[in-house]
């Protein structure tokens, strides 16, 4: 599927993390910032991709913000910018979760 526009969601809040996505380049691309990188910079980077591709997404640019967010955060973060950023926020596909 095809971006269309760039969308946001999440917080800065303790425990969460904001995933903004925007057109990529023919690949998927992660900036990603957070406290725990060193540790759990490539599991965050790993659900985000994993997102995206069961939203049969291959081009995106990702920016990521962590505060701490679990699995499961980051995964509902994602899926909803995705779903944002691809015009489909008012019919989501929840299945991909």
């Amino acid at each position: 599927m095809e971006i269309e526009n760039t969308a946001l969601a999440g917080t800065l809040e303790s425990s969460d993390i904001q995933i903004m996505i925007s057109k990529g380049d023919g690949k998927i691309t992660i900036e990603l910032e957070s406290d725990v990188k060193k540790e759990f910079g490539d599991e965050i980077e790993s659900v985000i991709k994993q997102t995206l591709a069961a939203s049969n997404i291959e081009s995106a640019k990702v920016k990521a913000v962590d505060k701490g967010a679990l699995n499961c955060v980051i995964r509902a973060r994602t899926l909803t910018a995705a779903n944002r950023a691809l015009g489909i926020a008012d019919k989501p596909s929840w299945e991909v979760l």
